[in-house]
């Protein structure tokens, strides 16, 4: 399981994952994740392997101005770019990804008959468990990177039948936009995992929280992500200059928190845990 791009032996392992095909030369793998609520289906993703990455991969992040974290891990692109840095996914995942489904599966009723977005999705884990157990009216699963939405589609097929009458569609979002046709103030819901980490995406980010967050009556945006030094304060700082409210809660779940705590302890399956850069908070934010 080490080999596959942002899910790792290490992490907080709430989303149970199984491999299910994987060909030794093959650039993709096929994962089922069993949902942890009573009566869900179970869902099938198709992910990249993450020591393929070629000079494709960075052409487009150059292209669309964008990171390639949700298609390849971090450590890989340092590498082949030849960068020295220390960064969160050199242990080979962003912690915040089953986290955020996690969450979203313990509190459906958040997102029942709602419409919801999730930005910056990479493989959409979130997204799709958002529709196949909360009864969503719709989800718009989206990413910046044209390559990465291309498989948020192919899994969005691969699970139409878990969605029972959730409207289900990915979508090429770029934070930078300035409008966006039809959907501008229009989700009483945004979810978010490990998006806050690069500081130079923080004002587009907030601004299009901004402009995705409904007008008109309750609408929230809802991320997590840990702390890394200042950046996400950083963050909260440009959601604030846009007009917007928010809220950082550290225990919001018992299971994460009880984990977190055995992780603080010494528990060896995630070696060199470190509360700043590895337990995520949960920020929620309001107009």
């Amino acid at each position: 399981m080490k080999r596959i791009s942002r899910k790792a032996a290490k992490g907080f392992n709430l989303i149970p994952c199984q491999l299910l095909h994987h060909d030794h030369d093959a650039r993709d793998a096929r994962l089922c994740y069993t949902l942890p609520v009573q009566g869900s289906p179970k869902l099938v993703l198709t992910q990249r392997v993450d020591d393929t990455a070629d000079l494709s991969d960075f052409e487009m992040c150059n292209r669309y101005n964008i990171d390639n974290t949700g298609l390849v891990l971090l450590m890989q692109v340092m590498m082949l770019c030849h960068i020295e840095v220390q960064c969160p996914a050199a242990d080979g995942q962003w912690p915040s990804e089953d986290v955020l489904a996690y969450f979203c599966l313990s509190h459906a009723y958040m997102f029942r008959s709602k419409r919801v977005i999730e930005l910056g999705s990479g493989y959409g884990l979130a997204g799709l468990a958002i529709a196949a157990a909360t009864e969503a009216l719709e989800v718009v699963i989206s990413d910046g990177n044209p390559q990465v939405v291309d498989y948020i589609q192919h899994n969005i097929n691969m699970n139409s039948g878990a969605f029972g009458d959730t409207r289900v569609k990915s979508m090429n979002l770029h934070w930078h936009q300035k409008e966006i046709s039809n959907l501008s103030h229009t989700f009483d819901v945004i979810v978010a995992s490990d998006c806050t980490f690069f500081k130079e995406f923080h004002k587009d980010l907030a601004r299009i929280t901004q402009l995705l967050l409904k007008n008109v009556g309750p609408s929230e945006a809802i991320f997590v992500s840990p702390k890394r030094g200042n950046s996400l304060d950083k963050f909260l700082g440009e959601i604030q200059d846009n007009g917007l409210l928010f809220s950082i809660t550290e225990s919001y779940d018992t299971e994460i928190l009880r984990r977190h705590q055995c992780f603080m302890n010494g528990d060896d399956s995630w070696p060199g845990y470190e509360k700043d850069h590895c337990y995520p908070l949960l920020i929620r934010i309001t107009r």
